[in-house]
């Protein structure tokens, strides 16, 4: 009974690990293809469900069908520019002929490997072969968007305008793309697409890179500071110009004003004093004795001819004698000299 039992116990143990190793389930997303001491044998498995093979002679390989993708690291390479910039690619790819993939790379690892050469390889190309505008602009149609308070004047001088470019980053992923398509198809992998992620400059010319845009920025704001100083210097001078015109008008009116006062005050003079001889006598009387208060102060001296007009009123005043024989205080010492 118990030689039996273990028997039993065998062969039930033997049938489970030979039926265990004879089936195999494929998933939704997977092909499988069965090999047979290394090499592949039958046909490519693509349903999914319970399938047989041979137990411990066979292998069963599986396949993903997904779009798959590749994250390529990030790589210093220079531009046709001489630019040196960190390039970071990403691909997605997928599998289209198994058996050859199968033969010439075996599993995934071995495929983003190879992947990492290619795509690598071409997009270096690429980079070297174009300017590092044509790699960051997207497209040559683009047209800016231009600050509004730009004159006529700052427009013909493209400011805020584009640098013309003849390609753009598009059309320089397209060519990595076709050039790297072929290269990967005799891996029975399909590319189906390739996009730059990241570009940057790298960390060894950065610090050039700011000095230059700054020195292009200084450049910038320096040619507005000069303009601007010129226009100030205009307005200023404009603004002296305008001062001095202002002020010989306002001269000029004044003088107009005084002319004409003048001209009106001797016309009611003459009126006044020309009514008949008396007047105009004593007109000439009050003038002359304000001309000897406005010339005459105490010590002042007055050489005159006995015909000076100034001397006719004097003729007849006789100064008091006081001791001394001495000039009365105000008048001073007048003198008269005989013609």
């Amino acid at each position: 009974m118990k030689t039996g039992l273990g028997l039993a116990t065998v062969i039930v143990v033997a049938a489970g690990v030979i039926v265990s190793g004879s089936v195999y389930t494929v998933g939704e997303v997977e092909q499988a293809i069965i090999t047979q001491f290394g090499k592949p044998v039958g046909e490519l498995v693509t349903t999914a469900g319970l399938k047989l093979k041979l137990p411990f002679v066979q292998d069963v390989n599986r396949i993903d069908r997904r779009v798959l993708e590749w994250d390529g690291n990030p790589s210093d390479m220079p531009t046709k520019d001489k630019l040196y910039i960190s390039v970071d690619l990403f691909a997605r790819w997928k599998i289209t002929d198994p058996l050859q993939y199968f033969l010439r790379l075996r599993d995934e690892r071995s495929a983003q490997s190879r992947l990492d050469d290619i795509l690598g390889s071409e997009t270096r190309n690429a980079v070297a072969k174009h300017e590092l505008i044509e790699i960051i602009r997207t497209t040559k149609g683009r047209i800016p968007l231009r600050d509004t308070l730009l004159t006529d004047e700052e427009r013909a001088q493209d400011i805020g305008s584009l640098v013309p470019i003849q390609k753009g980053r598009v059309l320089v992923e397209q060519e990595i793309f076709a050039a790297a398509s072929e290269k990967v198809r005799v891996f029975g992998i399909e590319l189906l697409d390739i996009r730059f992620k990241r570009i940057n400059y790298n960390e060894s010319v950065r610090p050039k890179i700011y000095d230059r845009m700054i020195s292009e920025r200084r450049q910038i704001a320096e040619r507005f500071l000069s303009e601007g100083n010129g226009e100030a210097a205009r307005i200023r001078g404009n603004r002296v110009r305008d001062l001095n015109k202002i002020q010989s008008e306002a001269y000029r009116a004044v003088e107009e004003i005084h002319g004409v006062a003048d001209a009106s005050a001797a016309a009611i003079y003459a009126g006044a004093y020309n009514i008949d001889p008396q007047t105009a006598e004593f007109y000439a009387f009050t003038r002359t004795m304000q001309a000897y208060k406005d010339m005459i102060s105490r010590g002042t001296t007055l050489v005159l001819t006995t015909d000076s007009e100034l001397f006719r009123f004097l003729k007849g005043m006789e100064a008091d004698k006081p001791a001394g024989n001495a000039l009365p205080p105000v008048l001073g010492p007048i003198a008269a000299t005989e013609r």
